[in-house]
């Protein structure tokens, strides 16, 4: 990434595109966000990461507890636009329907 313009937005583009990913399954989010991790750097140490991360995990654990607390955490620092809300509910719910799979 030789771009200054470029590492500046690169940030919220791998966030976006991880929630994207997390949409059409975990292993998939997980794949992408090392990927990204790989090709820049710094995004392992930005918010966004360890919060896709902390989804991840909680995820995995089904835990929907764990998963809205992160949200949560995250939010009261920066706050969620629709476009996130739209996709991290998207994301709930299907931690949800899983969840209730078990059952």
């Amino acid at each position: 990434m030789d771009s200054t313009l470029l590492k500046y937005s690169a940030k919220d583009y791998f966030f976006k595109a991880a929630l994207c990913h997390f949409c059409v399954d975990m292993l998939n989010a997980k794949l992408a966000v090392q990927k990204y991790e790989e090709m820049f750097p710094a995004f392992s140490d930005s918010r966004e990461c360890k919060l896709v991360k902390k989804l991840l995990d909680a995820f995995e654990e089904q835990n929907v507890d764990a998963y809205t607390d992160a949200v949560k955490e995250y939010d009261t620092i920066s706050r969620l636009d629709q476009w996130l809300t739209t996709m991290l509910l998207r994301i709930k719910k299907s931690l949800q329907d899983d969840e209730s799979d078990l059952r």
